[in-house]
């Protein structure tokens, strides 16, 4: 059985996992992103290869990784900014060294919509964007059935994607107003607090709207509305069919959904844009793992 082995690079975890030629995951596991130097980092990356290589029993046919970004493509490091020891970090050479497998690299984003796109919420769309809504917002497109990855690997930043454009809160990419400083679990937390709520964090904000209080459901709409927007102008952009949504505040479900989609009626005016369907994610936290895998299998 031929089976490709999958990497997941984020600030909080690292996972892996040999998928099958279904998009079904044979072997999976996981540990903490340490902190530490660049080293200590690899030295995580480099166990979890070496027990999924040994599951494989030569099996593997390439490696597919996806990784917090941003990354560069065409020299395959990357530079995850939730990862500040890694910058300009080898990865490609060094998965490659560590496997003696070929390797394709991927933004994390990327990567997600491609495994939703291939055997979750997106399977019958040909115009994808696939987002995760977390304590970040990132992005991956697929256009024409194919994974669009631009000059340099970034395509569909979209946490980036400017919605307060007379100003906003500064943003970890060193603008200000972007979609991730209103939506993102801590920027609804942050509003909150301004306002008066004194809870802790966003399962405790979504726990208080599901429970009635006023202001942390002002919370999820004006951050629904901020996705919306964004939603509108990259569907335009992109001409697009679907939106794959998944996260940790796409968990809250109704709460974020139900106003998202009462905004979009109000932002997406063209008549190109009035069928385009949001829904949630259907794979989890194991997207990211099955669209690498599809990244490698081409």
């Amino acid at each position: 059985m031929s089976l490709t082995l999958a990497l997941d690079i984020g600030g909080t975890k690292i996972a892996v996992g040999l998928v099958d030629a279904e998009g079904q995951l044979a072997h999976r596991a996981q540990l903490p992103t340490p902190d530490g130097d660049a080293d200590t980092v690899w030295a995580v990356v480099e166990t979890l290869l070496g027990e999924a290589m040994k599951t494989a029993d030569g099996a593997a046919t390439g490696v597919g990784v996806a990784s917090a970004g941003p990354i560069d493509l065409p020299n395959g490091t990357v530079s995850p900014i939730n990862i500040a020891e890694w910058q300009d970090f080898p990865i490609v050479d060094r998965v490659a060294a560590a496997t003696r497998l070929p390797v394709r690299l991927g933004g994390d984003g990327l990567c997600m919509a491609l495994g939703e796109h291939w055997c979750g919420a997106g399977r019958d769309a040909q115009f994808l964007l696939g987002m995760v809504v977390s304590t970040g917002i990132g992005g991956g497109l697929v256009l024409d059935g194919v994974p669009y990855d631009g000059r340099t690997g970034n395509a569909g930043h979209v946490g980036h994607v400017v919605v307060v454009p007379d100003g906003g809160d500064p943003c970890t990419c060193g603008g200000r107003g972007c979609v991730e400083t209103v939506a993102s679990g801590p920027s609804l937390v942050r509003w909150a607090r301004r306002q008066g709520w004194d809870g802790t964090d966003a399962k405790v904000l979504g726990d208080a709207a599901n429970q009635g209080d006023e202001l942390a459901l002002k919370a999820f709409e004006r951050g629904a509305r901020a996705v919306a927007a964004m939603i509108a102008s990259v569907g335009a952009v992109c001409d697009l069919d679907l939106v794959v949504i998944g996260g940790g505040v796409a968990k809250s479900g109704a709460l974020l959904f139900d106003p998202l989609r009462a905004a979009l009626t109000d932002y997406a005016g063209l008549d190109f844009l009035r069928g385009l369907r949001v829904v949630p994610a259907a794979l989890g936290g194991d997207a990211g793992l099955v669209g690498a895998a599809a990244l490698a299998r081409g």
